[in-house]
């Protein structure tokens, strides 16, 4: 056999073997680097959007072309820093209103109430906005639970609709909060209090309660109550049908409500949109808050509301 001399075909051979071989790994790093940009890029889209998302930026509702049943929701307590608070509900109620395709609004309420002041803003503002627009009717649907500041708000609506086992009522107003002197007491405490103005400390709970001031806070409840029996009695009108515990803080189920004139008739938001309205599309005018505002709101609001409900009053809620 001949022997490959240097510079010869065998060399060559050797050569442009070597020389595939380093293209061949070229390119597959190549390949590499390609495919690893395409999934950073893919991984980069798919972040940039939930950012959109979470921000508020895109998958905001679609408005529908034609006719249609405006919703929205009175969801969870009824206070100033949540979903239910009066300057949400009633953004997403002036949209529901103003758009020229409404044909009614139905507010959907599932809550066990909360402050009767924002309770009181939105049925103000259901009330004006139905003087404004007097041929667009509001009719509530409820859901679970409709009780104290959700019922508040319920009274405002044209027609309230309920599900037989709905819960509903609790008309009364209630002031908590907690005692710890006998603790104090036990440990060995002692409550420093300096106050100007003998009622500074209304209701101190590190400090005996006094019945001046359990008498007055006792008064202040029963005003209230009364504006918010005088508010029902406004809303529901000759419907109801008032019996000796009805304004007592006592709840009742769906069907009995009905009875009483608490609530008009059953119905679900699909039913009332489709039978009542005569508009089966149904559109969602509810405010949602993005990740962002969420997120600013519980870190300021919360732990201010955790300690003003640890070191005093828990606040006024009706419920």
């Amino acid at each position: 056999m001949a022997e490959l001399e240097p510079g010869g075909s065998g060399a060559s051979w050797e050569r442009q073997t070597l020389e595939k071989v380093a293209l061949a790994a070229i390119q597959e790093q190549r390949r590499a680097r390609h495919w690893g940009i395409f999934f950073k890029l893919l991984l980069f889209i798919y972040l940039f959007a939930l950012l959109f998302v979470g921000m508020g930026w895109i998958g905001k509702k679609e408005v529908s072309p034609g006719r249609h049943t405006a919703l929205v929701e009175v969801h969870g307590v009824i206070s100033l820093n949540s979903p239910a608070s009066a300057e949400n509900i009633s953004a997403g109620l002036q949209e529901a209103f103003k758009d020229k395709r409404t044909q009614g609004v139905i507010l959907r309420i599932n809550s066990p109430g909360g402050s009767p002041v924002q309770a009181g803003h939105i049925n103000d503002e259901i009330r004006r906005l139905r003087l404004k627009y007097p041929d667009i009717p509001l009719y509530a649907v409820v859901e679970d639970i409709c009780a104290s500041g959700g019922y508040y708000i319920a009274v405002s609506a044209d027609r309230i609709y309920v599900d037989k086992a709905s819960i509903i009522g609790s008309i009364g107003v209630l002031m908590d909060g907690f005692g710890f002197t006998g603790t104090m007491e036990k440990l060995g405490i002692e409550r420093r209090l300096l106050a100007a103005g003998e009622n500074k400390g209304f209701l101190d709970p590190f400090s005996p309660i006094l019945e001046s001031q359990k008498d007055h806070a006792q008064q202040m409840l029963g005003q209230i109550h009364q504006q918010f029996i005088s508010v029902v009695r406004q809303g529901r009108g000759k419907r109801l049908k008032e019996t000796s515990d009805m304004f007592s803080g006592l709840l009742w189920v769906g069907q009995k409500s009905i009875e009483l004139g608490l609530a008009d008739a059953l119905g679900s938001v699909e039913y009332v949109a489709r039978e009542v309205i005569k508009a089966e599309d149904i559109v969602d005018f509810t405010p949602r808050e993005n990740v962002a505002e969420r997120l600013a709101k519980r870190l300021g609001a919360g732990m201010g509301e955790a300690i003003a409900r640890f070191g005093g009053l828990g606040g006024l809620q009706i419920r």
